[in-house]
């Protein structure tokens, strides 16, 4: 499925990053926030995101979101 945006160029100016790594970005953190939330698990958001699910709890924490949301829940979902 593919899902079209317009952002604004205000937005990209604010964003202080190339038009090239704003849809990455933008993924990424519709990915992070859908998983802090619970509404997908881990490994799901790091394929939405389009990275491992290593890379994935990297980037985490880098935006401050733990990457212990539902674990639980991953651990069943890895075992099936």
């Amino acid at each position: 499925m593919k899902v079209e945006m317009e952002v604004p160029d205000s937005a990209l100016s604010a964003m202080r990053r190339a038009p090239s790594e704003v849809a990455g970005r933008l993924r990424f953190m519709a990915a992070a926030k859908l998983y802090e939330v619970g509404e997908l698990s881990q490994e799901r958001a790091a394929e939405l995101a389009g990275v491992s699910r290593q890379e994935f709890v990297t980037m985490l924490s880098a935006i401050g979101v733990s990457p212990f949301q539902g674990v639980e829940e991953d651990l069943l979902a890895s075992a099936r």
